[in-house]
Order: C-alpha cells, then sequence, then structure tokens
C-alpha cells in the first residue's frame, strides 16, 4: 500500500505534464504555420499523445484511494457529478452554447477554438477516468475474488481495445462491431453484480438515479461536442482521435446506463438475502456442534471457518489461549505468520490486544503505515466471557472500508455462541470425567442459570418482575430479553419438551437463534422493517430448529415485541400457554387466545401458516402475566391443578399493585395450594405492568 501511495505522488505530475504535449501537438497539427515551419505534422503524432495523456489520467486514477467511503454510495456519486462531471459539462456546454448562438467567436481554424478543444478533451478524459473507477468501486462493493479478477480482466481488455482503435488502423466494420459487441457483453456481466443497490434506501435510490442520469447527461453533452467538432473541425484533430473519445463517451455511458437498470430491477438483492441466509445457517451450525459433541478445537475450526466465509475476508488469523502445549493454538489463512505477529506487537503496544476493534483505514493509521500491509481494512473480535480470554479472531480484506456495523455485529454473535459452545463442552467433559450424572446435572443447571437474565430491563414505560424455578437441577424453561431501537422490546418465553443436559442444551440453542434473527436487517425499507414480526421469527427459527432437534423434542414459545413510546404490541404464539391481560379501560381480566403450533412440530416450509400475529394496543395501568404450564399445571393434595382461572382470579385481585407484588401474590397463592406436593414441571413468571403515568414521546 505504501508503494502504491508513493507511485500515485510520483504520477501526480504527468497528467498535466502530457496534457501540454498533447496541446503542443494538437496546435502543431491544427496550424502547421504556427513556429515558422509549413511542414505538417505527421497525423501519429497527436494520436501518439493523445493515447499518453490517457495511460496517464487512468493510470494515477488507478492508483489513487478508493473514492467509496463505506456505504457512502450516494456520495460517491454526488461527488462525480458535482466535481469533474459539473466543471467538464459547464465548460463544453458553454463551448457549444456561445458556438449555436454567436457567429463572431473564433472560428474552428482559429488558436483559440484549438486551445478550448483540447481543454474540452483533457477534462473529458478527466470526468471518464473517474466515472470508470468509481464505477469500479460500486461494481466491487462486496464482490468475490472471482468477480474482481473478471473486472480487472475487462478493463484490460477495455484499454487495450480503445488503444489499438487509437493507434493501429481499425479492423473491418463488421469485425470491430462484434470486437466491441463481445466487449460490451462481457462488460454488462460484469456490471450487473452490483451489490450495493440491496443497501440502499427508497430515498437513496431516488437520488442515485438522478445522480446516475446527470453522468449519462454528461456524457450526451461530450457526444454532441465531439459530433459537432468532427463535423466542423477536420483540421484540429484526426478522425481516428474523435472516433476515439466518442468511443469512450459511448463506454461510460454504458457504466451508467448499468447502474441504472440495476437500480431499477434490484438485480443483486437476491445474492445479498443469500448471503444473509449463510450467515444464519452458519450461525446454526455452530449450534449444532454441542449437539453433536464436538471437541473445543472443532467448535473453533467451525467458528474461523464461517468468520471468514461471512465477511469474505482475504486473510485471518485465530488465536486461542491454550493451557497445555498439546492444546490448539489457532490458525492462519493467507497471512504469512511474522505479519501477524507484526500486527498482534502494533496492537500490544497500543493497548488493543484483546478488545474490539475495526479499522477500515490502514494504510493511512499510525504505525499500520510503518508495516507496509497488502491489507486496508482490519477487525480485531476477541473470544471472553465473564470469567476469562479464550483469544481473539483478526480479519483482514485488501480493500479500505471492507468491514462494516454489519460484520461486526455478525462476528459478536459468532464469538459469543462460540464462547458459549466452548464452555458448555468444557462443562460436558468435567461431567463425564467425574462420571457422576449428579455432577453433569449440576454443571448443566449452571449453564442453563447463566443464559439467564440477571438484569431486567428497567424504563420508565413500564415494570417488569420474573421468577424462573426449575422441577429438577435442570429445566427446560427459558426466558429472555433484547432491546431494539425505537424504544422497543423484544420478550421472548419458552418451554423445551424433556429436562437433563439435553433441554439445557436446546435452551442455549434457542435463545441463540434468538439473537441471530433478531439482527437489524440492512434492506429494510424502513425503521419498521428492520427486525422480523413475531410470527416471522417463529417461521424462522422453526427452520433452525429443524436440523437440530430430536424427531421427538418440540419446543412452545411466545414472541412479544412491545412498542412502549407508541402504546402497543404485536406478539405470536408457538403453542405456548395463553396470555393473561388486564385491561384497565374495561377494568377486566382475560386470556389472549390465539392459535400457534409449537416449534419443531411441523419441520417444513408449511409450518408459518400455523402462526399467527396478534396486534394490541395498550393503556396505562394495563398488565400483562406470561407465563410457562408449571404455573397452571401445579397440583394440590387432591392431584387437582392450579388452572387458569384461579390464576385469572389472582390478577383481578392485584391488578392494582405494581409488578413485583402481583408477582409475589401470585406465588405465594400457588405455593398455598400445592403446599406438600413435589412440584412436576419447572414454573417461570414475567409479569409486565404499564405504568399508570406514561413519559412524553421523544419528538
Amino acid at each position: 500500500m505504501s508503494f502504491v501511495r508513493k507511485l500515485n505522488s510520483f504520477l501526480l505530475p504527468f497528467p498535466i505534464l502530457s496534457w501540454l504535449g498533447l496541446l503542443a501537438g494538437t496546435l502543431l497539427y491544427a496550424h502547421p504555420g504556427l513556429v515558422g515551419s509549413s511542414v505538417t505534422l505527421p497525423t501519429w503524432v497527436p494520436l501518439f499523445l493523445q493515447a499518453v495523456f490517457t495511460l496517464c489520467v487512468f493510470v494515477q486514477e488507478r492508483t489513487t484511494t478508493d473514492r467509496l467511503r463505506g456505504l457512502d454510495f450516494t456520495g460517491l456519486l454526488r461527488r462525480l457529478v458535482l466535481g469533474p462531471g459539473l466543471l467538464a459539462t459547464v465548460c463544453v456546454g458553454l463551448h457549444l452554447a456561445q458556438r449555436f448562438l454567436q457567429h463572431e467567436l473564433p472560428t474552428t481554424s482559429s488558436l483559440a477554438f484549438t486551445v478550448v478543444y483540447t481543454i474540452n478533451v483533457g477534462l473529458f478524459v478527466l470526468l471518464l477516468a473517474r466515472t470508470t473507477y468509481a464505477w469500479r468501486s460500486l461494481v466491487l462493493f462486496r464482490a468475490s475474488t472471482r468477480l474482481r479478477h473478471l473486472w480487472n480482466w475487462f478493463e484490460a481488455l477495455l484499454a487495450t481495445t480503445l488503444l489499438l482503435r487509437l493507434l493501429v488502423a481499425a479492423p473491418p466494420y463488421g469485425l470491430s462491431m462484434a470486437l466491441l459487441g463481445v466487449l460490451a457483453s462481457f462488460g454488462a456481466y460484469v456490471s450487473s453484480h452490483q451489490k450495493w443497490v440491496a443497501y440502499l434506501s427508497r430515498r437513496q435510490k431516488v437520488d442515485a438515479v438522478l445522480l446516475q442520469v446527470a453522468v449519462l447527461l454528461s456524457m450526451g453533452i461530450f457526444v454532441v461536442y465531439f459530433l459537432r467538432v468532427q463535423r466542423e473541425a477536420h483540421s484540429v484533430a484526426p478522425a481516428t482521435q474523435l472516433s476515439f473519445l466518442l468511443l469512450n463517451a459511448g463506454f461510460a455511458g454504458f457504466y451508467a446506463i448499468m447502474g441504472l437498470l440495476v437500480t431499477f430491477f434490484n438485480l443483486p438483492t437476491a445474492g445479498v438475502f443469500e448471503q444473509k441466509r449463510e450467515e444464519i445457517l452458519s450461525l446454526q451450525r455452530l449450534t449444532q456442534l454441542i449437539q453433536r459433541g464436538q471437541t473445543p478445537e472443532e467448535v473453533y475450526r467451525m467458528f474461523f471457518d464461517s468468520a471468514i466465509q461471512t465477511v469474505e475476508a482475504d486473510a485471518a488469523w485465530l488465536e486461542v489461549e491454550a493451557t497445555t502445549e498439546e492444546e490448539y493454538t489457532g490458525q492462519y489463512y493467507r497471512v504469512p505468520p511474522e505479519q501477524a505477529l507484526a500486527i498482534r506487537a502494533l496492537l500490544t503496544d497500543y493497548n488493543l490486544g484483546h478488545i474490539e476493534y475495526l479499522n477500515n483505514d490502514l494504510p493511512n493509521s499510525s504505525g499500520f503505515r510503518s508495516l507496509d500491509l497488502p491489507y486496508s481494512s482490519l477487525i480485531v473480535m476477541p473470544l471472553r466471557s465473564s470469567k476469562r480470554q479464550y483469544g481473539a479472531l483478526y480479519m483482514l480484506k485488501e480493500q479500505a472500508q471492507g468491514f462494516d456495523r454489519e460484520n461486526l455485529s455478525i462476528l459478536q454473535t459468532f464469538a459469543s455462541q462460540t464462547v458459549l459452545s466452548i464452555e458448555n463442552l468444557q462443562l460436558v467433559q468435567a461431567s463425564l470425567d467425574t462420571q457422576r450424572v449428579q455432577d453433569e446435572l449440576k454443571i448443566a443447571s449452571a449453564v442453563q442459570d447463566s443464559l439467564i437474565p440477571k438484569n431486567l430491563p428497567i424504563d420508565n414505560w413500564f415494570e417488569i418482575s420474573s421468577h424462573a424455578l426449575a422441577a429438577t437441577e435442570v429445566g427446560g424453561d427459558f426466558y429472555d430479553f433484547l432491546h431494539l431501537p425505537g424504544r422497543r422490546l423484544a420478550v421472548l418465553i419458552g418451554d423445551v419438551s424433556g429436562k437433563g443436559v439435553t433441554a439445557a442444551f436446546h435452551v442455549a440453542q434457542m435463545k441463540g437463534i434468538f439473537h441471530a434473527l433478531m439482527q437489524e436487517n440492512p434492506l429494510a425499507r424502513n425503521e419498521r422493517e428492520k427486525f422480523p414480526v413475531p410470527s416471522k421469527f417463529m417461521a424462522q427459527a422453526n427452520n433452525a430448529l429443524a436440523r437440530c432437534l430430536e424427531k421427538a423434542a418440540f419446543i412452545t414459545a411466545s414472541l412479544y415485541i412491545i412498542d412502549y413510546e407508541h402504546g402497543g404490541f404485536v406478539f405470536a404464539r408457538a403453542g405456548h400457554c395463553h396470555t393473561l391481560y388486564y385491561h384497565s379501560i374495561k377494568e377486566e381480566v382475560s386470556y389472549f387466545r390465539t392459535a400457534g403450533l409449537g416449534l419443531g412440530i411441523i419441520r417444513h416450509d408449511g409450518y408459518e401458516k400455523h402462526i399467527k400475529n396478534q396486534f394490541y394496543d395498550y393503556n396505562p395501568g394495563d398488565v400483562m402475566v406470561i407465563y410457562t404450564d408449571g404455573i397452571v399445571e401445579a397440583r394440590d393434595a387432591n392431584q387437582e391443578e392450579y388452572g387458569e382461572e384461579r390464576l385469572k382470579q389472582m390478577l383481578e385481585h392485584t391488578y392494582y399493585l405494581d409488578a413485583d407484588e402481583i408477582k409475589e401474590k401470585i406465588l405465594t397463592d400457588l405455593n398455598e395450594f400445592s403446599r406438600g406436593q413435589p412440584m412436576h414441571d419447572d414454573q417461570t413468571l414475567l409479569v409486565i405492568k404499564f405504568k399508570a403515568a406514561q413519559p412524553e414521546p421523544a419528538l
């Protein structure tokens, strides 16, 4: 990278010098007697000078740092249009307008016309180079290595074809058109892979269309200008030069047309969705390693391979802190160990050794510049739990701005699931070593306990109180919370069939799936569609679980997304207990009785039609009671169940209390009812009360 920057600085004067040479050659060609000689300059001289100038501009632009900054696609197009595009178009437009409207302007045989013509040629070549490499940045955004190679071939073939057309006699017309047609088809195929369009919002898509139209208009003005010159001023420049410039304008317009087609028809969207699907499947495969009893080394290798595939890293390495020499210590992917060691040492010097770190501009960063790396982007993802540090993942990309917030979020989920998998495997191995079932259950119980949220969400809109008690050392109940943007809260509760270690592992899998699927979708058209609605979540979770649940196993669950700023919530029930609700306006208690089928019961795409969303606008003072069947199926001495009706009566008597007091009243009544009887099932209870005094929504 340092060499490329030095080359760019070295080449900077050459476009100016070569243009001055082109100006001198054009003047001598158009005005043979300018220096007192009547000798006509050979045609090949201005053509050769034109080729040299074009090469200098394109090579200088090729070695310039990628102008695409992160995901600012419209900014890249705007800088193209308002920079060289606006300058060149204004100059040519004014020249055309003057020639059409004023007869007293210099004639095409004058020195002034020749100088203006050469200036316009220089501006056009500059605009052409900027346009070419702006589209190169867009086409190669998130592109595969194969597509990058194809683009390099296309770029080389296009440059060769155009320069040969300029310097060598043109082939027969039919052959020439066939060669250009093949080249255009090749360019159309390469340009159709513009994934950047799938990341545009509706407003950005409109902006992108307008900016691409502006590029087309600029090229159209140049075409009109060169055609005008070609008809009126054969003595100013050789006809071959004008044909060369017109052909260049045609290919530049071709880029803009391809961009417009991709923008209108969203051609790369399916590829982006496929990428998101692969990310979820990679996470799912990672969670299944626990179920299959793999070793920690295999978990690490799966994590490493999945991470590289997901973010399409050009190089990477994984460091694992081993306790013995025989243990797995990590691996490398396309990066020399000495180079990895240099990067690691530099990060350690800056106290960045084991924290999340993202740098998308290594060549211009202090410290990294001296390493002279062939990479421009670096991301570091530590592997750690609350108890210990397991290691760190380092990923590199050759291009600048190679990683974004979505990559960071995916890697965080991968790292968390990997650490959870490693700790689970370590705990399971410890239980196998002791050969005692009781120890195994205690370990699994500790794993399960670590999955239960210790800190409940706190806000001015609501109160939450929770209770969880397992019937044996290891239970199958679970619940979790996840804050979403826009003052929304996702609440998940569920019950895994069966008990013991297997149930605890399924709880861990369900939590991993919850956090994986509830990630922000960058393709959403608006803020409300960035996260899946409950019914969609259940369908995706069922698809993921279908590959890892035993045939006889299933999971019941309910997902609630509470938008407490707008006073409403939406939920879906997958075979779980009905939601108990107190309506403060109606002053009545009732159950939301909705249809829903447990996860894993139907393991094909038809599952989604068995899940429905229900929307509800809550009022201040409303109370929601969410629970597992261990509450209503608790039994007394006569083996009668506690039941939904008794739970409903308890809420009717306690709705005016705060969430903690409501929960305690219900549990006290439940314990009195089942006193002296063993627990037959796990008991989980969540009480959510929307405060009577709701805050004013933020403007």
